[in-house]
């Protein structure tokens, strides 16, 4: 099988400045590269230069992470989760990607990639790396574009991206794809119903037209915010221009008719669903059992969990996630042995959750027991979960055990909040000859040491 063209574009470049000296690889360039090819472009002034082996280490997490990715999307999350190279400037890394884009400016998948991977980093340093490409003559069309604003939504620099889509409406036209980009934006990473409300006007004044995916982010959105009576408006406004609704559009309407008590109508959009030839999915259900555990009518939701496990629809761990907000903690134990036994974790995030959750309910000895049980699911602690437990346990007084979790994250190698540290300092020094009676806890700082558990003899 082939490798993609992507990553076996970006191998050709890993190799060609790993092994610049190669008599064999050189070649190999003058059969594959014809003149016509070369570039007569010649900046005015020499194209800034990072070292060989910054350049080819860049491009080389590119062809990884292109590589052993599935699609785009994921590609880009490989990228961003691998270490980056340790050391250069801020202005060195600047020039590196200058460099790389140049490197890459007959590879726009590759080039794509690059600019995602800095506006997930630098809104600035993305925008000034799209005109650098422009500079150079590197191909920025319409798709490296709308790549840019997707990165820049993603990363919750909506603002900066509807201005930029704004700025180059010469150069880009604008159509209702880059609206929609800036439509998602407000209606899923930010749910903001005013901005997503202003966008839609503003589509109106550029004299776009709506499409389908237009009409879906605001039915979306409506719904989120439990604004019925909108929702129902856009959706029929969106039948009489003539789009059939999604599945995505009716897993809203579920939504927000579940939210507002309507259990019929809710009900009736299932049969609905049937009738278009369309089959209910995992969102469809979770449609309705979130807003059902959030009203606390949890065997209401159970029964929809129940109807949907046997028509063979498994669930996902946001179903588990919105029961676990609401269940007992007999209740959350048996959940966790499910989710295993289904495959559907739990996660490192099911138990921060639930951390905050029981801190909350006044709770902290059902907190710490889940700490226990998170070992037993082979859940290694990260920082987050060290300090969910040690604010919260500081927060209900109970200040000696918090310090045994204080100590044991950096003894993990985790660094230490210098506020936890005053406040503890400042325990320790009112509290220096307290509980000296058997089994309690006596505080003596000691080599670094915030307290020794010692036993009246």
């Amino acid at each position: 099988m082939a490798p993609p063209p992507l990553a076996a574009a970006l191998r050709r470049h890993v190799l060609g400045l790993l092994l610049p000296h190669s008599r064999h690889l050189c070649l190999l360039a003058a059969h594959t590269i014809s003149p016509s090819d070369e570039s007569d472009f010649e900046p005015d002034h020499p194209l800034p230069r990072a070292p060989d082996g910054e350049l080819a280490a860049f491009l080389r997490r590119l062809s990884d992470a292109s590589t052993a990715a599935s699609s785009p999307k994921h590609a880009l999350s490989l990228l961003l989760s691998s270490p980056p190279s340790p050391g250069p400037s801020l202005t060195s890394r600047r020039d590196l990607l200058v460099r790389a884009l140049w490197e890459l400016r007959r590879d726009p998948d590759a080039a794509v990639l690059a600019l995602r991977y800095v506006a997930a980093d630098e809104v600035n340093k993305a925008i000034k790396t799209f005109d650098a490409m422009e500079k150079f003559k590197t191909e920025a069309d319409q798709t490296v574009f709308y790549s840019l604003l997707r990165a820049l939504c993603k990363n919750k620099n909506i603002e900066d991206a509807e201005e930029l889509l704004l700025i180059r409406k010469k150069f880009f036209p604008l159509t209702a794809e880059g609206f929609n980009i800036i439509l998602d934006g407000w209606c899923n990473v930010i749910t903001d119903i005013a901005e997503a409300k202003r966008v839609w006007r503003e589509m109106s004044n550029y004299c776009i037209i709506p499409d389908r995916t237009s009409y879906t982010l605001m039915v979306s959105c409506f719904a989120k915010v439990g604004n019925l009576f909108d929702t129902l408006r856009v959706y029929d406004e969106m039948k009489k221009r003539g789009w059939t609704p999604s599945i995505a559009v009716y897993n809203s309407l579920i939504h927000v008719l579940t939210k507002e008590n309507c259990m019929k109508d809710a009900q009736n959009i299932f049969t609905r669903i049937n009738s278009e030839g369309l089959q209910p999915n995992v969102e469809t259900y979770n449609s309705m059992i979130v807003p059902l555990c959030e009203s606390r009518k949890l065997d209401e939701a159970r029964m929809v969990l129940e109807d949907m496990m046997l028509k063979g629809i498994v669930p996902t761990i946001l179903t588990y996630h919105t029961f676990l907000r609401q269940e007992s903690i007999d209740e959350t134990l048996k959940l966790l042995r499910k989710m295993k036994d289904d495959g559907c974790g739990p996660k490192s995030d099911t138990f921060l959750m639930l951390f905050d959750r029981f801190f909350q309910l006044n709770e902290p000895g059902h907190a710490l027991k889940l700490w226990n049980e998170m070992k037993r699911y082979d859940i290694r602690p990260s920082y987050s979960h060290y300090m969910s437990v040690v604010q919260g346990l500081i927060k209900h007084g109970c200040m000696e055990r918090a310090l045994e979790y204080h100590d044991e994250m950096k003894e993990n190698g985790f660094a230490s909040d210098p506020k936890l540290e005053k406040e503890f300092r400042t325990f320790l020094l009112a509290n220096r000859d307290h509980w000296r009676g058997a089994g309690k806890y006596n505080i003596i700082p000691q080599r670094g040491k915030h307290f020794a558990r010692q036993s009246r003899i």
